[in-house]
């Protein structure tokens, strides 16, 4: 039987991304979201208005896409109630949002070399995805933009790949999946969500965990 439960949040699934930015002063700033989709060779990706992340998209127009696996979810979970913005939004210093400069510090992870864009790699990422950006939707109502994001360079460490192939191995590579404002790797729920316990209010703040009636919901800087 089927009821209408007028769903808040409508992440039924979707890969954890570490979007790495470069800063006015050059500097990386790291931030984990979940909405993203691909296609050919576009990646879509959003994220909120307000956040350091967009404005860094919108001014340099470069990123690096890092899909983490399920053995990160302890370092997404610890720069997750962080922004990169020093002026902290009123509505994300409510929520327990802090400011760190240094999120790859904070997350103990380290920066790795592009090679076509500026922003950093994330070396514990086995996929990285080096992007820029080509087109904006803004999103009506939401806070949000989605960005489209040309690729144009992917990095694929050789343990996921099908030997002799270009091809990753779908049984080696064991993303972090976010459902619903939880953590998964493997089918299995792989840690606990500081971005969910965080998160209470109504409104979008960035396009990757909404409002959850119980248990939290998730958001990105």
């Amino acid at each position: 039987m089927h009821i209408v439960p007028g769903l808040k949040v409508l992440y039924f699934g979707t890969p954890v991304v570490l979007v790495s930015t470069l800063n006015e002063d050059r500097t990386a700033n790291l931030a984990p979201m979940s909405s993203a989709w691909w296609i050919g060779q576009t990646a879509m990706a959003g994220m909120g208005d307000r956040s350091r992340t967009g404005a860094n998209l919108l001014r340099e127009r470069e990123c690096v896409l890092n899909l983490a696996p399920s053995s990160l979810a302890g370092a997404v979970d610890r720069i997750a109630m962080t922004t990169g913005r020093p002026d902290v939004p009123e509505a994300k210093a409510a929520q327990g949002y802090r400011h760190v400069a240094d999120k790859f510090a904070l997350g103990g992870l380290t920066g790795q070399r592009s090679d076509l864009v500026g922003p950093p790699r994330v070396a514990e990422c086995p996929i990285q995805i080096e992007g820029r950006v080509v087109g904006t939707h803004r999103l009506a109502g939401a806070g949000a933009t989605a960005y489209e994001i040309e690729v144009v360079r992917t990095h694929v460490d050789d343990a996921l790949l099908v030997p002799g192939t270009a091809y990753v191995d779908p049984l080696r590579w064991d993303p972090l999946i976010m459902k619903f404002c939880e953590f998964f790797g493997g089918g299995s729920n792989v840690h606990p969500s500081r971005l969910a316990e965080g998160w209470r209010m109504p409104a979008l703040e960035s396009l990757s965990v909404g409002p959850r009636p119980s248990r939290g919901g998730a958001r990105r800087g």
